[in-house]
């Protein structure tokens, strides 16, 4: 095996990688998203969220 062949297989690597996980965590956002939207789509609302003005806790 010889040097460069090293150094460029390992860069490869590092980007393949790096490119696999940018991939998982937008097509993951993605999932969660729709997951958010069908939640909200049935009632279910975050907590974060500000009830309507006539609800009371």
């Amino acid at each position: 095996m010889t040097h460069p062949f090293y150094v460029f297989g390992s860069y490869g690597f590092a980007a393949v990688m790096i490119l696999a996980i940018i991939a998982w965590t937008w097509i993951d956002g993605r999932l969660r998203r729709r997951e958010l939207a069908a939640l909200e789509a049935s009632g279910i609302r975050r907590r974060s969220q500000r009830a309507p003005e006539g609800d009371a806790k």
